[in-house]
């Protein structure tokens, strides 16, 4: 078997168009990650691609490390969802890469238009997600709505905790810290902040040659790659046998994370990261008319028209089971 047939035995787009957009859904989803409190997840969800993702992830299971492990490299390549994956990854890669500094510029010198953008991405797409459930009003989604919403809600508004640096709990952050990359809602980086463990990991990442910080980084990535194969198995069964349910439950994390990205918010509690000044506790407050704040609604507005435009491209996007 030829590398191009591997790869092209393997789920994931067939034409340069649907290439184009997957790497440009992977992009936005990079984009997002640069940005603390909002996940790529998020961005997954609401551009239609989620159950395409965690099916993707699935497929990084025993067979397919069975194959790598044999060093039989194409088969393992067929078995995963690689076309998926390569197009996806090369867009997160391209937005974390190219536009790091820009995001940082944005975040820290215009951070109400910004935090605006993001806001209203999140918030208009929770209307067209709820009207695709085949049963809106039906008592099951209403609670899995009500716990992701008052989760998310509660969760965003955690104050930090002193917590031990047991190898067994540095597995565990890693554990729940790719969990919150691939849920909707949830930030990675802010759980390592309320754990009061970012400073560790990104200390170790920064040198990693550092016999302590590499044993830290081997404890931490074990405690994600379970993170990664368990919780993406069990959101893709839940999925396949609860659609409706789950896709309440994720829109109900979308509306309660709307309190983590609120673009005017009152800091009163910040900590300070390898120089870099980290929100830990914020109060949020309507503005008053302003220059500032009639740019933000602006922001808004375009956020909007592009959610409006993404589910009129495709009025289906949202409730595919499957690549």
């Amino acid at each position: 078997m030829k590398w191009s047939q591997a790869i092209q035995s393997s789920p994931g787009p067939r034409s340069k168009r649907e290439y184009l957009a997957l790497y440009a859904k992977g992009f936005c989803m990079g984009t997002a990650d640069l940005i603390p409190g909002v996940s790529g997840g998020t961005i997954a969800f609401i551009s239609g691609i989620y159950t395409h993702f965690i099916a993707a992830l699935q497929s990084l299971n025993a067979k397919a490390l069975k194959e790598l492990l044999s060093c039989r490299l194409k088969a393992a390549c067929a078995q995963i969802h690689s076309r998926f994956l390569i197009a996806l990854g090369l867009g997160i890669v391209s937005a974390l890469f190219l536009l790091a500094h820009l995001m940082h510029f944005l975040i820290t010198d215009h951070p109400i238009p910004t935090w605006a953008f993001f806001f209203s991405l999140i918030a208009s797409s929770i209307p067209f997600l709820w009207a695709k459930l085949e049963r809106p009003r039906a008592w099951p989604n209403i609670v899995s709505l009500s716990v992701g919403g008052v989760g998310a809600y509660f969760l965003t508004g955690l104050i930090p905790l002193e917590t031990p640096s047991h190898p067994l709990f540095i597995a565990f952050l890693g554990f729940i810290a790719i969990t919150a990359m691939i849920l909707p809602g949830i930030s990675g980086s802010f759980l390592l902040l309320i754990f009061g463990k970012y400073e560790l990991i990104t200390g170790a990442l920064r040198n990693p040659f550092d016999w302590e910080n590499l044993f830290i980084m081997a404890v931490f990535s074990a405690g994600a790659l379970l993170g990664l194969v368990s919780i993406s198995r069990l959101l893709g069964r839940l999925f396949k046998k609860y659609p409706d349910t789950m896709t309440a439950f994720i829109t109900g994390l979308l509306l309660g994370s709307l309190r983590k990205v609120w673009p005017w918010k009152e800091t009163l509690e910040t900590v300070v990261v390898r120089g870099k000044e980290r929100v830990l506790k914020s109060e949020s407050f309507l503005p008053e008319l302003s220059l500032e704040t009639l740019m933000a609604m602006g922001v808004m507005i375009f956020g909007v028209a592009v959610i409006v435009a993404l589910n009129r491209q495709d009025p289906h996007t949202h409730v595919k089971s499957s690549p």
